[in-house]
């Protein structure tokens, strides 16, 4: 794919060819695609682009000695494989990935909760029992293993939109290809929490349970002893039932029971402080630490301070900046906890001989990241600067406002399965390549980095942080816009990914397949 598709429309000049995010760094970023010869001038010294640097990709402002340290953000993101010169285009041809010892600095002491900040604003939806708030009245048709996908597909494809009520938003199946085969232990425990987070979801008024009766993942797990049915659950088997067709006219029938037992609830006005929003990126280019990241961030400062949750995810994409995490936690345990999830996802990596430094796709690289390092510092900006709250396993519930990180692969669709069944009832997803996955309970609201992207992905993208590369809008104009915004979406207001009706669904398999 050509870099081409990210030109910024002006043509450069030496002043703004380039952009240097701070002044220890020893690159900088082009605005646009430069030509051969393009003059750069930073502090008061003017360089030659020795090559073509795509928009996005990095140009040495500096010398940089074979063996030496390449610095983005005042951190490193890499070390060069030969000698540097300013001018040249800095990438994978000339900078190596390497694991550097990091220096936490642990908190002392129990730092407070954000504090509150005016006014909480108000959204309209749904009230659950539980307390926690619904963006969305969905029943959801979920299959305890792959063998009873078919039928939760069938039961779901039951219900147009026109058979709906007004009140109900959708019949959506979670199927996928799990719920046998697997070694007894962490990763059935892990799966029975990304169901049980399905069934007893925020956005989720109802649920239809279905096995085929003699896999792992039984559906009495999921119930009191000896019941079949509460009233937000009903289960069923293709064993006990009969086979698919009665199956699914029992499904049918509960999900008509369903509608029957909701009729009377309504989205009513609640506070914005019930709003859980998950933070992902996918398709990340290098102006999404510049733009749609950092103004995400900020969106998330202004949600904690209302005593809201923002959830940051995958572990992968935290490595190299988990020390900037660390300081910000809430207290030495919360610390301790995020870097064991560090560690234990390098060991999980070790058993398949892989590495951090393997998650940057090609998109990623054609986008200007060079490094997992220079990846993971960009997408931190995502969290803001509020204190680090809470961390949760992967699928865990969120029991904290604030800043909570979920430990998930970076892997798009396992993380946001992770984020919504740990309880998340909206997601901000930042793009730069451009991405068009979402979610069959939890709307997803995309960002997009960069604005010839924007234009590009219409249809996909809902808000274009790019017009802060633009010059047209500043990151907390964008982090605002991000905020309103998703306050609509708490309401009703349908997302891109809503209208075109996406249902990745992919729980995080761990272990072997038996």
């Amino acid at each position: 794919m050509s870099s081409n598709l990210f030109t910024i429309q002006a043509p450069p000049t030496a002043a703004n060819a380039v952009i240097r995010l701070n002044p220890s760094d020893n690159v900088a970023i082009a605005r646009a695609n430069l030509p051969t010869g393009q003059r750069i001038e930073i502090d008061g010294r003017e360089i030659v682009a020795a090559s073509p640097i795509p928009a996005g990709h990095k140009v040495a402002i500096q010398p940089i000695p074979a063996g030496g340290v390449v610095l983005r953000y005042a951190e490193i993101i890499g070390r060069a494989k030969r000698e540097i010169a300013p001018g040249d285009h800095v990438h994978t041809h000339n900078v190596g990935f390497e694991e550097f010892e990091m220096a936490y600095e642990f908190p002392d002491g129990d730092a407070p909760a954000p504090p509150r900040v005016g006014p909480i604003p108000k959204i309209e939806a749904y009230l659950r029992p539980d307390g926690r708030v619904g963006t969305r009245n969905y029943i959801a048709i979920v299959s305890a293993s792959n063998c009873a996908s078919h039928a939760a597909d069938l039961i779901a494809a039951a219900f147009a939109p026109e058979d709906l009520p007004p009140n109900v938003d959708g019949v959506v199946a979670f199927t996928h290809g799990e719920g046998c085969g697997h070694s007894i232990g962490p990763d059935t425990e892990q799966l029975h929490r990304v169901v049980a987070g399905v069934l007893h979801h925020p956005n989720v008024a109802g649920a239809v349970l279905l096995g085929l009766g003699c896999e792992v993942n039984q559906i009495d797990a999921y119930l009191p002893p000896g019941a079949r049915r509460t009233d937000h659950i009903t289960a069923t088997t293709l064993q006990a039932s009969g086979g698919t067709r009665s199956t699914v006219a029992a499904g049918v029938t509960a999900v008509h029971e369903h509608f029957d037992r909701i009729a009377g609830l309504a989205r009513e006005s609640l506070p914005a402080s019930g709003i859980n929003l998950g933070l992902n990126c996918g398709g990340s280019d290098s102006f999404s630490g510049i733009t749609a990241n950092p103004a995400l961030g900020y969106c998330s400062d202004l949600l904690a301070a209302i005593g809201a949750t923002a959830v940051l995810a995958e572990t992968p994409e935290i490595f190299g900046a988990e020390h900037l995490l660390v300081r910000r936690a809430r207290n030495r345990t919360v610390a301790e906890k995020l870097l064991s999830c560090v560690r234990e996802y390098k060991a999980y990596l070790n058993r398949f001989s892989g590495s951090f430094d393997d998650n940057p796709s090609p998109g990623n690289k054609e986008g200007g990241l060079t490094t997992i390092l220079e990846k993971s510092l960009g997408a931190v900006a995502k969290s803001g600067t509020t204190p680090l709250m809470q961390v949760v396993e992967y699928a865990e519930t969120i029991t904290s406002p604030g800043l909570v990180f979920m430990n998930t692969p970076g892997y798009d669709p396992v993380s946001l399965t992770g984020l919504t069944a740990g309880g998340v009832n909206l997601i901000a997803f930042t793009t730069g390549r451009g991405s068009a996955i979402g979610n069959p309970v939890t709307p997803v609201i995309k960002i997009a980095t960069n604005t010839p992207m924007f234009h590009r992905m219409r249809d996909n993208m809902d808000i274009n942080a790019g017009r802060i590369m633009d010059g047209d809008a500043g990151i907390e104009e964008i982090g605002r816009e991000i905020f309103e915004f998703a306050l609509d979406v708490a309401s009703g207001r349908r997302t891109k990914a809503d209208e075109f009706g996406h249902r990745e669904f992919v729980p995080w398999r761990i272990g072997p397949v038996m």
